[in-house]
């Protein structure tokens, strides 16, 4: 007998709490948010402000920023200033380590403007000045109303929980290997802290846990124990992912196992950008992991064949990429003027194998012309073949059909 296989789908979502980092809803069974981080000097309140305003018009729903000195600090309240003079209401998010209980201490205008706040616990302090400085930034926190993601991550865990992990381990029976005691010693370096952060007074509808590594088995391993012991919700991300294809297929690697896992509820893909390469690249991965996981819809997508022996023209490769390039760069108009665009399929296929048939599937498909078939182009819209392209301007007028199907088949926006 045939199998029947079924649909494919990410597995329900790990219950969890929903909390809320200004308009934004983060966990339960909110929408998964997608975020970045700047890497401009914060100080240069100018520039900082510019870089979230592409990252979030690229669509991260919420931005970090380095808050490491009494400068970045002091230019928060400027940096809010100068984003709404560019109409940009992203949240932003105050990663501190080390100092952030005096700097949140000494510049309430940063403290009062940061929609979240990042504590590090293994970069607050050492000692008993660790309990007494997590404890001041979370009484900020609670002071301002202002949730707290409790990010561990491995290059910086707390020693202390480490050393009490190994000596638990030491006395086991059969001992555990060293990874395993480290994943344990991040779970529990979280949980600890989301208990302390508790009892100082910070509610529960108010904390968000992380746990990074860069090694994909063991961020898959360390996010499936820490969901199995809380409902807080998870923000996902490979550390230190690094450069260009590497650090796309590392982070998608780990991040679309747990997803379809239902674990996660916020990503991040921390991209290594190429030299003068864009931020914002790093927004558009994460938002391609979860659009072709099925998760959630950002921009229409393309699809487009690989090439084979029938396509020695790069013509379809060009209008594939010209047409991706289009449509990404028209989603902040089109977002702002139509309901649904975002779920827009197209395709550009390279010729007459698999190209009419990838095509009707498509709301907009063109099949263009392989090696030796005859140079006509036909176009098929809804699944039915609607005009054959031919000549020169085939890209332009492709581009006319899919600006004048956008706004004859998706209802304005009113207001």
């Amino acid at each position: 007998m045939t199998q029947v296989i079924p649909s494919a789908r990410a597995q329900a979502r790990h219950p969890t709490r929903l909390v809320k980092i200004g308009p934004v809803q983060v966990g339960s069974s909110a929408a998964i948010v997608v975020q970045s981080m700047t890497n401009t000097d914060t100080a240069d309140h100018v520039a900082t402000a510019i870089q979230i305003a592409q990252l979030a018009r690229a669509g991260s729903e919420l931005v970090r920023i380095t808050v490491n000195n009494d400068e970045s600090a002091k230019a928060v309240p400027k940096i809010a200033e100068q984003l709404a003079k560019m109409n940009v209401a992203v949240p932003i998010i105050g990663d501190f380590h080390y100092n952030g209980h005096k700097l949140l201490t000494d510049n309430p205008a940063c403290a009062e403007l940061l929609a979240k706040y990042r504590i590090n616990p293994g970069n607050v302090g050492q000692g008993q000045k660790r309990d007494a400085q997590f404890a001041q930034i979370v009484e900020l926190a609670c002071k301002y109303d202002k949730p707290v993601r409790i990010g561990v991550n491995w290059g910086s865990l707390d020693q202390s929980v480490l050393a009490r992990m190994m000596d638990a381990n030491n006395q086991r029976a059969e001992p555990w290997d060293v990874s395993a005691v480290m994943r344990e010693a991040l779970v529990v370096s979280a949980l600890e802290s989301a208990q302390m952060a508790e009892e100082v007074g910070l509610a529960g509808d108010r904390i968000i846990l992380s746990c990074k590594v860069s090694s994909v088995q063991d961020l898959i391993a360390t996010y499936r124990e820490l969901a199995r012991r809380c409902d807080y919700p998870l923000h996902l991300g490979l550390t230190e992912a690094g450069m260009g294809s590497k650090g796309i297929v590392a982070s998608t690697a780990a991040l679309g196992v747990l997803l379809q896992e239902g674990i996660g509820d916020t990503i991040r893909v921390s991209l290594t950008p190429e030299p003068n390469g864009a931020r914002t690249q790093e927004v558009v991965v994460a938002q391609e992991i979860l659009q072709t996981m099925g998760l959630r819809a950002f921009t229409p997508m393309v699809t487009a064949c690989p090439g084979c022996g029938r396509t020695t023209s790069s013509f379809f490769q060009e209008l594939a990429q010209s047409v991706q390039t289009y449509v990404r760069d028209q989603m902040p108009v089109w977002r702002e003027q139509y309901d649904g665009v975002e779920n827009l399929t197209l395709a550009v296929m390279g010729c007459v194998v698999n190209g009419p048939g990838e095509s009707k599937h498509a709301n907009i498909g063109i099949s263009l012309p392989g090696t030796g078939e005859t140079p006509a182009a036909p176009v098929f819209i809804d699944g039915e073949k609607a005009m054959t392209l031919r000549g020169d301007n085939i890209a332009n007028e492709f581009r006319g059909i899919l600006d004048n199907y956008v706004a004859t088949k998706y209802v304005k926006k009113i207001g």
